[in-house]
């Protein structure tokens, strides 16, 4: 392969894929696409139909099967390292097959809370040789405002963009906190009484479903309708904004 696209398409709506990753998707030869298994086939029949319809023609696409990883693990990056690692090996055998451009289409933007360009990092580290440009994507964080019409802070306040885990270690700082990556409803462990909650789940997809309020009064509202979405899916994808009122 002589070069790589890594291209951000948004957080779920297709409206969201931008005319520059459009141009870089119709000069690919090929598109590698890591599954995560029957449960979220949805997500690689979300980028399959996004390139049906902004590349015209036939177009290769490479599956790659996403090695597993230990969940709640003692040494939580190490074993995220070592789950990298596997990736990486898995890509470079996959952009060996590829004798051209080749790309790669990331859930939301690559540069937030997405281990592609790590990954990628590591192939070239591995001693194959190719160009690589990175074009961004409309983020969950950014839909996640859009569909709840707010701002992400108030005036002259910081953003903190953190993980479940950590807000679980860190609890609530001053301003305002975005959570991603949360499977576990972090927020029900933190004090709620002067805590306001912006929660979306599937946003931009048809299953889209949007909660706010104080937390005091939805938190437990979002827990179970998380879990019956996640049920029903066999999968969820979601954010949620916290500030104190």
């Amino acid at each position: 392969m002589r070069k790589l696209y890594v291209i951000g398409i948004g957080a779920g709506d297709p409206d969201q894929v931008t005319m520059q990753a459009v141009k870089a998707m119709r000069a690919a030869d090929a598109f590698f696409v890591i599954g995560k298994g029957d449960e979220k086939r949805e997500l690689v029949e979300v980028r399959t139909s996004i390139l049906a319809e902004h590349v015209a023609g036939p177009h290769r696409i490479i599956e790659i099967t996403d090695p597993p990883r230990e969940r709640t693990p003692d040494d939580y990056a190490g074993v995220v390292r070592d789950w990298h690692e596997r990736r990486a090996e898995l890509l470079g055998a996959a952009f060996d097959e590829v004798d051209g451009t080749g790309a790669i289409l990331v859930w939301g933007d690559p540069a937030l809370y997405d281990s592609t360009l790590r990954m990628v990092e590591l192939v070239l580290a591995g001693g194959r040789a190719f160009d690589y440009e990175v074009i961004p994507g409309v983020t969950s964080v950014a839909a996640l405002a859009a569909r709840h019409r707010m701002v992400l802070h108030r005036i002259g306040e910081p953003v903190h963009v953190t993980t479940g885990r950590r807000l679980r270690e860190d609890g609530l700082g001053a301003g305002s906190t975005v959570v991603m990556l949360d499977g576990d409803c972090s927020f029900t462990e933190i004090p709620s009484d002067d805590v306001h909650i912006w929660w979306g789940a599937y946003l931009g997809m048809p299953d889209e479903t949007l909660i706010e309020g104080p937390l005091a009064e939805v938190g437990e509202r979002i827990v179970t309708r998380r879990a019956e979405l996640r049920a029903a899916k066999g999968w969820i994808m979601d954010v949620y904004l916290l500030r104190r009122r």
